[in-house]
C-alpha cells in the first residue's frame, strides 16, 4: 500500500492559487507537493534530490525544476544544505505560516 501523505489546507487554499496564479508557476508549486511527499514518507527527514530526479519524478524537465526550486527557495518555503556547491542538496519543506499562525496566538 502507498504512503498516504496530509496536507495542511493551506497549501490547497492558499498556496496553490499563490504559486499557480500570482507567481504563474504551476512547476513550483509541483515541486513543493513532491518535497512534502518525499520528506513525509521518508519520516519527516531531509531528503537528497538531484534537478534531475526531481524532474524525472514529476514529469518536468531538469531545468524547470531548477527554476521551481530557485522560486521556492527565494519564498522561502523550503530549505536546501549541501557538503559542497557541486553536492546534491537535501530538502526540507518549511511551513512559514505556521510561525504566523502562532504568532498571531501568541498575541
Amino acid at each position: 500500500m502507498m504512503p498516504v501523505t496530509t496536507f495542511d489546507p493551506y497549501v490547497l487554499d492558499v498556496l496553490m492559487p499563490d504559486l499557480v496564479g500570482h507567481e504563474h508557476a504551476p512547476s513550483a508549486f509541483l515541486v513543493y507537493v513532491y518535497l512534502w511527499h518525499r520528506i513525509d514518507a521518508n519520516g519527516g527527514r531531509a531528503v537528497q534530490l538531484s534537478y534531475a530526479t526531481i524532474g524525472l519524478e514529476t514529469g518536468l524537465s531538469r531545468i524547470t525544476a531548477q527554476r521551481a526550486i530557485a522560486l521556492l527557495l527565494r519564498r522561502q518555503l523550503i530549505s536546501a544544505t549541501s557538503v559542497s556547491r557541486t553536492a546534491v542538496p537535501s530538502y526540507l519543506v518549511l511551513r512559514p505560516w505556521e510561525a504566523r499562525k502562532r504568532a498571531r496566538e501568541n498575541s
